[in-house]
């Protein structure tokens, strides 16, 4: 039994790690998620000409991890208070995006970002949007598990990331 559950919080390389590690979880794919061109290279994304934001897909058992988790897990590893991108990422395609498979998804993605938004933890507005899913495109295979490929251009890649979560949780 597996659920899946798709989340954008900028460059896809970081977001990985913190889903794949977890119990209960069968896989962690890059893509691209929400744009209007069927299947995207990474270069079209990067163009800003798609409408495509860099995401992961989780496939997990329900029964190990619950999606109300996840999406703790998720807040955890971005800036829900900056729209137009994530740490040194910028740009519409590297936006914070709760996207919802199901009602259900929908409503517990609703509830999380209302309380987080009441437990005073930030002074600005909460603005990472929940959004129905859209088609996901699986990114390019060097794109994958990218911070078990490349260590130390991971480490470089998530410093920012990693210093926001060390100050902010």
């Amino acid at each position: 039994m597996s659920e899946k559950a798709i989340f954008a919080g900028g460059c896809f390389w970081c977001m990985i790690q913190p889903f794949d590690t977890q119990p209960g979880i069968q896989s962690v794919t890059s893509g691209y998620t929400g744009g209007h061109v069927a299947n995207p290279t990474y270069e079209q994304v990067l163009s800003h000409t798609t409408g495509h934001t860099e995401a992961v897909e989780i496939e997990f058992d329900p029964t190990v991890i619950s999606y109300e988790k996840l999406v703790e897990i998720y807040w955890q590893q971005t800036d829900p208070t900056d729209a137009l991108g994530q740490f040194e990422d910028r740009g519409d395609n590297y936006r914070p995006v709760i996207f919802y498979i199901n009602e259900e998804q929908k409503k517990i993605a609703e509830k999380s970002r209302k309380a987080l938004q009441e437990s005073g933890r930030f002074t600005e507005p909460i603005v990472t949007t929940i959004e129905p899913a859209a088609i996901f495109y699986p990114a390019e295979d060097y794109h994958q598990d990218f911070y078990q490929k490349d260590p130390e251009r991971y480490k470089d890649a998530h410093i920012n990331r990693a210093n926001f979560i060390e100050k902010n949780w």
